[in-house]
């Protein structure tokens, strides 16, 4: 059997990618080897491994990369360990393939140790623009050390190629975390809010914001912006979520616990949703704010606004449904107060969203089972 080896770090990655692990492990022709790192092992970020067993997954090795800090030479540091232990990993599980998905700094790590150890790569989400982040440069990155490119839309699928990755191995499959909206019971408000132990209010918005990670010293001014213009909507009750490990991702969640704790009936705040609390949420909140690529990719497809602040997410598609503006407080109030109007509800009621439909997990397993993989390491640079 084909041996796939997927990676992941964060709760996010893996949510997105579950249905592909899910189609992998019950096909009679693969063999599925699962290995977490990163916040999966972290207590600070909720030791999300145990939701993966508790998935009915086995994890083949956990490889510890995360340190303390989420400083830059701390961040730098984990980089170095994720390079000599997945090197370690891969040498040990001798996988056909490994697949990776998008563009955090452990897997750069992950795509840098598999293609010095000569094992094909294929890469998620690839061909995108996120101009504010240093996961750009990582994104391009692991595009050139991959061999299939699993894009999400078909303007990616071109990027990839103008890369001077050949077209044959690059594929327009959609993004897989829309499958999660087609294939999960999702829950209803009542048992939401049970499972969240929150009532909702009126208005209800989710909120997950990450640090800018290629602007110095702009997170804690940011955030607090955003903070200011939620207390002008008395009105508007709030779930926050918690940002990745990311340098001065701390910063937020200090500030989230802070602002959580003045109004407890209005706010609350999780380390982690998981993937059918979080895509539950979306079925019974009004409104997403932040700088997620979740509010991008996913939260058009319950026709619901989105209003994405700043250029973490600047040079990505986006449907209608999607309101960019300024990390001020000012800005983001308007945007908010658009996002909430009649009129433009009444807009966005049929929205379609350029990631698909679903059915991305399916078309990747596909070609993991088909394509062939002799001589896929030597790679000729495809010039237009």
């Amino acid at each position: 059997m084909r041996k796939i080896c997927i990676v992941t770090g964060t709760r996010a990655e893996f949510g997105l990618m579950y249905w592909l692990i899910k189609g992998i492990q019950e096909d009679m022709d693969l063999e599925l080897q699962l290995v977490v790192t990163g916040m999966h092992l972290s207590p600070e970020f909720g030791l999300t491994y145990q939701n993966i067993e508790e998935s009915g997954f086995i994890i083949n090795k956990k490889v510890e990369i995360l340190l303390s800090s989420d400083s830059p030479i701390g961040i730098s540091k984990s980089m170095g360990l994720a390079m000599i232990s997945f090197s370690e990993c891969f040498e040990e599980l001798k996988p056909d393939i490994v697949v990776v998905l998008g563009d955090r700094f452990e897997i750069f790590s992950v795509a840098a140790a598999a293609m010095i150890t000569k094992i094909p790569i294929g890469h998620i989400h690839g061909g995108e623009a996120t101009e504010g982040l240093i996961d750009e440069s990582i994104r391009h990155s692991v595009t050139k050390m991959a061999h299939l490119h699993f894009a999400a839309t078909e303007l990616y699928k071109k990027r990839i190629i103008q890369l001077g990755e050949q077209p044959n191995k690059v594929f327009n499959v959609g993004s897989p975390g829309i499958d999660n909206i087609a294939k999960l019971n999702l829950l209803n408000r009542n048992e939401f809010q049970d499972a969240i132990n929150f009532k909702l209010g009126k208005i209800n918005a989710l909120v997950t914001f990450h640090p800018v990670t290629l602007e110095n010293n702009t997170t804690e001014f940011q955030f607090n912006e955003l903070l200011n213009a939620i207390e002008l909507f008395p009105e508007l009750s709030v779930i926050f979520t918690k940002p990745n490990a990311d340098t001065n991702g701390r910063v937020i969640i200090s500030m989230i616990d802070e602002f959580v704790q003045k109004n407890p009936k209005k706010y609350c705040g999780f380390t982690s949703l998981g993937q059918l609390r979080y895509l539950s949420s979306l079925k019974h909140v009004d409104i997403v704010i932040g700088n997620s690529s979740s509010g991008l990719t996913e939260v058009p497809s319950f026709k619901i606004p989105t209003v994405n602040i700043g250029d973490r997410q600047k040079g990505r598609m986006k449907a209608r449904s999607v309101l960019d503006c300024l990390p001020e407080k000012d800005s983001i109030s308007v945007s908010i107060k658009k996002a909430l109007s009649s009129s433009f509800m009444k807009e966005i009621e049929n929205v379609e969203n350029p990631y698909g439909d679903g059915g991305a997990s399916d078309k990747i397993i596909e070609v993991l089972k088909s394509v062939d993989l002799n001589n896929i390491l030597k790679k000729e640079f495809y010039n237009l």
